[in-house]
C-alpha cells in the first residue's frame, strides 16, 4: 500500500468535495470540488454530477475510494433506479408530524430508543418515508428500493447493487443498534409496503471491486467520518459550532436515551457515536452581531473585552427553539440587564451563553456513556474566533484542543477506503492533524448563572 493513492468523498448539504491521499501517509495530494443545488429537496441524480465534476482527474489515480455523505436523506427509487420524489435532506422538516406518529406507533420515546437507538425526529429517514405514503401516495406505492446519500453515490461508482454501512444505517430509524441489522418491517410500517434495503458493509470490508480494480469501502455518514478521521476513542468529545452545536463522543456502548436529548448512532469503526445537537449555535453570534453592528471578529474582541460573567447579564440563547433540551418552543432569554450594562457585556454574554449550552450537551452525552471526557476537541466556523479560544476551556473547565481546519469527513472517508484496501484489522494509522490545545481557569460561576436562568426559564415555555 506504500504506493497508493485513496480517494475519500465528501457528499454534503451544499457540495461535493474530493480529497486524493497517500494510503499510507494520510498526506492529501490533490483535491476537487463541485456545488450541490440549495434547498431541503433535491433530485439526488445533481449529487452523481457534482461527484463526476469533483473527482475528474482524481479517480483514475486511485486505488480505493469511500463516501461519506449527509445523515438521514431519503432517496426512494423505482425499479428502474430511477428517483419517484426529490431526496428528502435531513434538514426539511415536513415530517415532523410523522415523527411523534411513529415514535407512539413503537411504544413510545423509551420503547423506540430501544429499538433503534434514538427518539425518532424529523431528520430521521423513516418519517419521511411516512410522510411520503402520506402525502405523494403514488410516489410512495411506486418505491420499490431506499438508500441513503451516501448509498446512492457509492452506487454510482460499482453499477452494483447497493451498500451502506452501520453508522449512517442507525440514523435511518429502521436498523437496530441492539442487533446491529436492518429491521425491514419497520421500514415496511413506514412506507406501507416492503422496499429494498442496501446490505450492510463491515467497517474494513471491501464493499465492491470494480472491473478496473478499484476497491470501495462502504463509506458511512458525515458525523462517523469525521470522527475516524480525527481517530476519535473513547472519551473523546467532540464539539462542533455550526449553525446548529454538535457534542459528540465514541463509546463501546450503545445508547438508548428515551429523553431524545441524545441520539445513540453507530459508528464507522464498530463502536458507538452518541450525539447531543443543539439548535443555536453560531445564530446567537449571529443575532448579537446584527444587534451591535458588528462582524464575528469584533464581537470576539468586545467579548474579551468584559470580565467574566458579563456583569451579571445571562442569557438563555434558544431563539430558534431547542432540542438539547427539548423545547421546540422556547425563545430566548436575557436576564440581569441594568443602565450600567455595556456593549462588551453583551458581546461576552453571547459567547458565554453559546458555550454553556454546548457544555450542557458535552455533559448529557458523557453522562449518558459513563465515560468522563477525557479530552475535548473543538470544530466548526465559529471555533476559529479568538474569544471561543479564550473561554471555551474556562466553561467547560477542561483543556480545549482545536484541530487545524480540513475537510474531515472526506479524510474520514479515505481513511476508511485506506482500511479496506489494506485488509488490515485496525485503520492505517495517519499521523493526526495539526492542533492547538487552549486552557484557561474554570468559571464554574458562569455555568452556574446560566443554569438557574435555564431551570428558571423552563416553565415559561
Amino acid at each position: 500500500m506504500a504506493d497508493d493513492l485513496v480517494l475519500g468523498i465528501d457528499s454534503s448539504t451544499q457540495s461535493t468535495k474530493a480529497v486524493l491521499v497517500d494510503a499510507a501517509t494520510g498526506e492529501v495530494v490533490a483535491r476537487g470540488a463541485a456545488p450541490h443545488p440549495a434547498g431541503t429537496a433535491v433530485d439526488p441524480r445533481a449529487w452523481l454530477e457534482a461527484f463526476d465534476v469533483a473527482t475528474d482527474g482524481l479517480l483514475d489515480r486511485a486505488s480505493a475510494i469511500s463516501v461519506g455523505g449527509q445523515q438521514h436523506g431519503m432517496v426512494a427509487l423505482d425499479s428502474s433506479g430511477e428517483p419517484v420524489h426529490d431526496a428528502l435532506l435531513w434538514n426539511d422538516t415536513r415530517s415532523a408530524d410523522q415523527a411523534v406518529e411513529l415514535v407512539a406507533e413503537l411504544g413510545g420515546p423509551q420503547a423506540c430508543a430501544d429499538v433503534v437507538g434514538s427518539v425518532l425526529v424529523a431528520s430521521f429517514t423513516s418519517t419521511k418515508l411516512r410522510w411520503l405514503r402520506d402525502h405523494q401516495p403514488e410516489a410512495a406505492a411506486r418505491t420499490h428500493e431506499v438508500l441513503l446519500p451516501h448509498d446512492y453515490v457509492s452506487r454510482h461508482v460499482t453499477g452494483g447493487d447497493a451498500f451502506t454501512d452501520r453508522g449512517d444505517a442507525s440514523g435511518t430509524g429502521y436498523f437496530s443498534t441492539a442487533d446491529d441489522a436492518w429491521r425491514p418491517d419497520l421500514a415496511e410500517a413506514a412506507i406501507g409496503h416492503a422496499v429494498s434495503l442496501p446490505r450492510i458493509v463491515g467497517p474494513s470490508e471491501t464493499a465492491a471491486t470494480t472491473a478496473s480494480g478499484l476497491v470501495v469501502g462502504a463509506g458511512t455518514g458525515d458525523n462517523m467520518a469525521a470522527a475516524l478521521a480525527l481517530d476519535l476513542e473513547p472519551g473523546d468529545v467532540v464539539v462542533s459550532i455550526g449553525t446548529s452545536g454538535v457534542a459528540s463522543t465514541i463509546s463501546t456502548t450503545r445508547v438508548a436515551d428515551g429523553s431524545g436529548a441524545v441520539t445513540g448512532f453507530a459508528d464507522a469503526t464498530g463502536n458507538f457515536l452518541p450525539m447531543g445537537t443543539t439548535m443555536n449555535a453560531a445564530r446567537i453570534l449571529d443575532l448579537q452581531c446584527a444587534l451591535l453592528g458588528v462582524d464575528h471578529d469584533e464581537l470576539g474582541r468586545l467579548a474579551l473585552a468584559a470580565p467574566s460573567g458579563a456583569n451579571g447579564l445571562t442569557i438563555s440563547p434558544y431563539y430558534a427553539g431547542e432540542r438539547t433540551p427539548n423545547r421546540p418552543g422556547a425563545t430566548g432569554t436575557w436576564a440581569g440587564l441594568t443602565v450600567s450594562t455595556s456593549r462588551e457585556d453583551i458581546a461576552r454574554a453571547a459567547f458565554e451563553a453559546l458555550l454553556c449550552s454546548l457544555a450542557d450537551a458535552v455533559d448529557l452525552v458523557t453522562s449518558m456513556t459513563g465515560q468522563p471526557a477525557r479530552r475535548i476537541l473543538m470544530v466548526g466556523g465559529a471555533a476559529a474566533n479568538p474569544a471561543v479560544h479564550a473561554l471555551a476551556p474556562a466553561v467547560l473547565g477542561a483543556p480545549v484542543t482545536l484541530p487545524a481546519p480540513g475537510e474531515y469527513v472526506a479524510l474520514g472517508a479515505a481513511r476508511q477506503a485506506a482500511w479496506a484496501l489494506s485488509g488490515s484489522e485496525n485503520p492505517p494509522a495517519w499521523a493526526p492533524p495539526a492542533s492547538e490545545t487552549y486552557t484557561a481557569d474554570a468559571t464554574p460561576a458562569v455555568r452556574e448563572a446560566y443554569a438557574r436562568l435555564r431551570d428558571r426559564t423552563e416553565t415559561w415555555h
